[in-house]
């Protein structure tokens, strides 16, 4: 027998898989504003009124654990880069109105 009968073949290599770039970038996205879960489902629901499509982004999965602590229920929301600016003043505007009232 010669020895490379007897030696066994070298072990296959896995990589890890590369993290994937930014989401937020991704796609086009950019991010307007950070907040709890109930104030992001009202400004989500202000911008689709106004035609903005908006993508709510957040590390837990508010379903199974429906109370946040600190920082980690904080919810991004996120809009098309060319309606980001338009989104900001429609923020700027709706704080204005609720700080003058």
């Amino acid at each position: 027998m010669s020895t490379s009968e007897l030696m066994p073949r070298p072990a296959k290599v896995i990589r890890f898989p590369r993290r994937p770039a930014a989401p937020s970038h991704e796609h086009g996205f950019v991010e307007v504003r950070r907040c709890d879960q109930a104030e992001a489902l009202v400004v989500r629901s202000l911008f689709e009124s106004e035609g903005i499509p908006a993508l709510l982004r957040s590390r837990l999965a508010h379903s199974v654990y429906p109370f946040s602590v600190g920082d980690q229920g904080t919810v991004v929301i996120l809009v098309p880069a060319g309606e980001a600016s338009r989104s900001r003043r429609l923020l700027t505007r709706l704080v204005s109105r609720r700080s003058s009232a």
